[in-house]
């Protein structure tokens, strides 16, 4: 099999699985009753692992493969590095202020304004992932990343937190409140702009660097996808590439905790890897063995407007929570009442505090599935 992926060429895998991510990043947000869900479908409390935590670096990894192509092909078709600058300053505020529009939804409190945010993340990433895949070759952004996990790792062990003193030596290793990132994003915001109020955001300031190695990964991906190898060839590469991340992720654990809360480089290892295991699994029965995309159409239907379907879900779900609607003498939020006949249904807490989401997540598809039908594309 000698094909090889043109750089303005359309790869079916990547549509997929920014898809399928935003599904379930949509479903694991939106659960129907948090004191009864699957362990699995909530975020780690601290260290560890879970479904929910693998959701958000895949999507970054998608975006730093999108990046890779989107450049090549400008690149290709003549345009100058200089000029493509703009656009991606341009979009990346887009996408920060989006966020932001969300983290005030609907009352736009500016006391209380997150400024931290899922959006806001992406934003950051998306800027230095694209000046780096723009301006620097591959060696450059493969020492960045390396250099990103590891100095994430020496400021977490080796710099002492202010007025609180050393990891490991007077404090526990990556104690949630005494660590150099929650005590930066208390010194940045008080706790009212921190998410949930509390001691550290997740999508806090320095947990922004390993996370823009995640989206390295994947525009490393790009690149490799993007060479003249064989497709066989870059697949096999890929799956080393999953088995030598997902080692060095579990193989670092035990002095550097997998923990997705402040993004440690464990964790960037380990769920860049099992992405990577994922993608090598869906381009080889899309893109190679040429599956046909029927059976795999609602991912498609989100992964071409994967940032609008998940801007669309915090909108909805704001709005649910907001609204509220005197019922027989009592005063019940949208969201409420729309889960309550599901509790009575179904009998499970736990089925029924999925079938919510999983309801939540249809009513986001469909006016997706109406652009997807007219080839609508909104490019945030």
């Amino acid at each position: 099999m000698n094909s090889t992926t043109a750089p303005s060429g359309r790869l079916i895998t990547l549509d997929v699985l920014r898809g399928l991510t935003v599904a379930v990043m949509i479903l694991v947000n939106n659960n129907g009753d948090s004191a009864h869900t699957w362990p699995f479908f909530e975020h780690a409390p601290w260290n560890g692992f879970t479904l929910a935590d693998s959701v958000f670096p895949a999507f970054l990894f998608m975006v730093g493969i999108s990046i890779e192509f989107s450049l090549r092909s400008r690149v290709a078709k003549g345009a100058a590095k200089a000029a493509l600058v703009l656009p991606i300053l341009r979009r990346s505020a887009l996408i920060f202020a989006f966020g932001l529009m969300i983290s005030g939804f609907p009352f736009y409190n500016l006391h209380t304004l997150r400024i931290y945010g899922v959006l806001q993340r992406i934003a950051l990433c998306f800027l230095a992932s694209s000046l780096l895949a723009l301006y620097t070759r591959t060696r450059t952004i493969v020492f960045t990343s390396t250099a990103l996990l590891l100095g994430f790792w020496i400021l977490l062990r080796f710099v002492p937190v202010p007025e609180l003193g050393m990891p490991v030596r007077d404090l526990p290793m990556l104690d949630p409140y005494a660590n150099i990132v929650s005590w930066t994003d208390r010194a940045i915001f008080p706790a009212t702009r921190l998410y949930h109020h509390g001691v550290y955001d997740p999508c806090g300031l320095l947990g922004t660097l390993p996370s823009i190695a995640s989206t390295l990964l994947g525009v490393l991906t790009g690149k490799w996808l993007l060479t003249a190898h064989t497709s066989l060839r870059k697949l096999q590469g890929i799956v080393a590439a999953a088995v030598a991340c997902i080692a060095a992720g579990l193989l670092w654990s035990p002095w550097f905790p997998i923990n997705k809360r402040i993004w440690t480089s464990s964790y960037v290892l380990l769920a860049g890897g099992l992405t990577l295991a994922l993608f090598a699994l869906f381009y080889w029965l899309l893109d190679l063995r040429r599956e046909q995309k029927q059976r795999v159409w609602p991912a498609l239907v989100f992964g071409t407007n994967a940032l609008a379907a998940y801007i669309l879900s915090e909108v909805l779900a704001a709005s649910l929570n907001a609204i509220h609607i005197h019922v027989g003498g009592h005063t019940s939020s949208l969201r409420y009442l729309l889960f309550a006949p599901i509790q009575h249904v179904v009998p499970n807490p736990e089925l029924a505090s999925l079938c919510y989401p999983v309801f939540f997540v249809s009513i986001c598809f469909l006016p997706m599935w109406v652009l997807y039908r007219r080839h609508i594309l909104i490019k945030v």
